[in-house]
């Protein structure tokens, strides 16, 4: 817990937790990280995409490893342990595995992943896809807020964007892969427990929508003739929420919703909104997207606006291993504890490595159910169960023809 504290003071917000990939702030954790992996045994290194990786030898140097971790970058005014409790609780292992002079009969490597948030340029999952060997160079050219782009952000940051290709790892470095996260949502909380297993992460669909009205002086254009891009925006924020709400387990968000030019006196002229659709069924998740976009493209020409649509992500839902879930399970109840098992509605990095090697995922349980918000909260108990549970795991690992 002090860690995840120590983690939390390396920001760029005054006062709360904002810390995107690439940056001084999230150099500064890595450099603390790596220094924890170093006290715990292991070597530690930052890839070519700037994920920070640490490395355990089993019972001789070079064997395939079971990789742990989680992500190191923050969305904006964060909490403090979306993503690095599964760093922090990894890291733990492997120090107690190298405290009794333990080595295994495989290798342990712990990665702290950069960018799975997507906060800086706008893609998620960036450092594990770059390790999965799936990142496309196009997004290179992808860019922040202030105009860098990716390349001039991995220079700028030491790194070189020609050798983001040696970050790759191949399915036979790769035993299984398995995280630890707070849960980000109730369901623990609510049935008692600190930890359950995750059984699948729900697949999403991205979409960026610009629409393009008449801007116009605020005082005198009557109603009825305005093209008021703004306005036809709200409604159709109104229509995503009603077409997830007409699936089972559907859920959809407009995060980002923006008015140009944006003055108190000025009739919007344009507007530009994101949407994400998740649900454990890619069927269900499927209809919802294309009933969503045939709403908006209704709305848009009732109003006599112009639209511009783009699906910029898709992402079918990823099934953790049933031999990963059954271990985990193991663990649990080697812990004494009830097992639950549930799906993730949030995104992880293991939707990017399940192409590279079979996953799993504990989750640990959050106050309130709340995440990517200061108010996130855990219980130090919980925080004690999860790691035991995943040194366990660990303890007990067998790969999987040895099952």
């Amino acid at each position: 817990m002090a860690r995840a504290d120590e983690l939390a003071a390396h920001s760029e917000q005054p006062g709360g937790l904002t810390r995107v990939s690439l940056s001084p702030e999230y150099r500064a954790a890595s450099e603390r990280v790596m220094g924890w992996m170093r006290e715990a045994g292991m070597t530690a290194r930052l890839d070519a995409i700037g994920n920070v990786a640490g490395r355990y030898e089993g019972e001789r140097a070079g064997l395939p490893c079971l990789m742990l971790g989680s992500h190191l970058d923050t969305v904006r005014d964060a909490g403090r342990y979306d993503g690095m409790l599964g760093v922090i609780c990894a890291i733990e292992c492997v120090q107690a595995l190298h405290s009794a002079g333990r080595r295994l009969p495989f290798a342990i490597e712990v990665l702290g992943f950069t960018d799975e948030e997507g906060v800086r340029f706008g893609v998620t999952l960036l450092g594990s896809r770059a390790l999965a060997g799936t990142l496309d160079p196009a997004l290179l050219e992808a860019k922040d807020r202030n105009g860098m782009t990716m390349a001039e952000a991995l220079r700028g940051f030491g790194l070189d964007p020609a050798r983001i290709g040696t970050a790759a790892r191949s399915r036979g470095e790769l035993l299984a892969y398995a995280e630890l996260h707070i849960e980000q949502g109730p369901v623990l909380e609510a049935e008692g427990l600190p930890v359950g297993v995750v059984t699948a992460i729900n697949g999403y669909t991205r979409m960026r929508v610009s629409i393009e009205g008449t801007a116009g002086h605020a005082g005198t254009v009557p109603m009825a003739l305005r093209r008021d891009a703004l306005a036809a925006a709200a409604e159709c924020v109104l229509a995503v929420e009603r077409a997830a709400a007409s699936e089972p387990e559907v859920v959809a968000t407009v995060g980002r919703l923006e008015a140009l030019p944006g003055a108190i006196n000025v009739i919007p002229g344009g507007a530009r909104f994101t949407v994400d659709v998740r649900a454990p069924d890619d069927a269900r998740r499927l209809r919802a997207a294309a009933r969503i976009e045939k709403e908006i493209s209704s709305i848009c020409a009732r109003r006599g606006v112009a639209l511009a649509s783009e699906r910029t992500q898709e992402q079918g839902v990823t099934a953790c291993s049933p031999w990963l879930i059954e271990r985990l399970a193991r663990a649990v109840e080697g812990e004494g504890l009830r097992v639950r098992r549930l799906p993730s509605g949030a995104g992880h990095d293991g939707m990017a490595l399940q192409t590279i090697a079979d996953i799993g995922m504990l989750f640990v349980r959050c106050a309130n159910g709340i995440s990517h918000n200061p108010a996130e909260a855990i219980r130090a108990a919980d925080a004690a169960a999860g790691a035991r549970v995943l040194l366990r795991f660990i303890e007990e690992f067998r790969p999987r023809e040895l099952q």
